[in-house]
Order: structure tokens, then C-alpha cells, then sequence
């Protein structure tokens, strides 16, 4: 049913969350997963760090699920999380976005809006939200 899933990872605790449910998923349909983590930000020097921090943590990541003997492979994208998010789930022919949520509730996300919420109404493909322990 899923042969390709997208998960985009903000570097955070709430990763674990979808990370495990991912790999239980993927065994199951024995999909292909693809890390993501859009870097943000505003300066070259931080372009530089984000990068270098974005790719350390996937290649953590995807060697914890290949120990498992998952396929995984991960990429780092750059610009606006939600759009970068969708265009690459695109470009891989993704068939899933599975990502975690950090439940900050309705206040803050009217305030601040969430890439969780504008993946969902957004997306033209079935998008799994896992609530993470923050």
C-alpha cells in the first residue's frame, strides 16, 4: 500500500515518535522511507550550520532504521518547511507523509501556524500525524 514514505524531521524529541512508528509501518508494507529535514534560514553562516546539523542527525537516523533493514535515505532541503515538505514528496513519488506533531495547541498555531497543519490541508496525499512527547 505505501511503497514510498516521507518523513520530515525537525530535529527534535518528537522525531522518536514518528520514527518508530514509521519503521513498524514500513516493515509491514516493506516500503522505501525518505529522512527530511528543511533547513531555515537567513544567513550563510546559518545555511552552513543548519546543513551540517540537518545531515548529521539523518545519517543517524536512517543507520538506526537500517540496523532494522529498512531502506532509507535522506535529504536535506532548503526554503519554506511546508512547501519544501510537499515538492519533494513529489519529486520521490511518495505515496505517504508521516510526521510528527508538537501539540502546542490551538492558541499557538492560530498565532504561529504549524507545518503539520499546512502540510495536512495541503497535500494531495494521505498525511500521518503522530502527536510526539515533547
Amino acid at each position: 500500500m505505501y511503497s514510498r514514505i516521507l518523513v520530515p524531521l525537525d530535529v527534535s524529541p518528537v522525531d522518536e515518535a514518528i520514527l518508530a512508528h514509521v519503521a513498524e509501518l514500513a516493515k509491514v508494507h516493506h516500503s522505501e522511507i525518505a529522512l527530511l529535514r528543511v533547513a531555515h534560514y537567513h544567513t550563510r553562516d546559518a545555511k552552513r550550520h543548519e546543513t551540517e546539523e540537518a545531515e548529521a542527525y539523518l545519517a543517524k537516523a536512517a543507520e538506526r532504521l537500517q540496523a532494522q533493514g529498512l531502506a532509507v535515505q535522506t535529504l536535506v532541503g532548503h526554503g519554506e518547511p511546508a512547501q519544501v515538505i510537499l515538492e519533494q514528496a513529489e519529486a520521490l513519488g511518495c505515496d505517504l507523509i508521516a510526521m510528527s506533531t508538537h501539540g502546542h495547541g490551538f492558541a499557538y498555531d492560530l498565532l504561529f501556524g504549524s507545518v503539520a497543519d499546512q502540510v495536512r490541508h495541503r497535500s494531495t496525499l494521505p498525511v500521518l500525524l503522530l502527536r510526539g512527547e515533547r
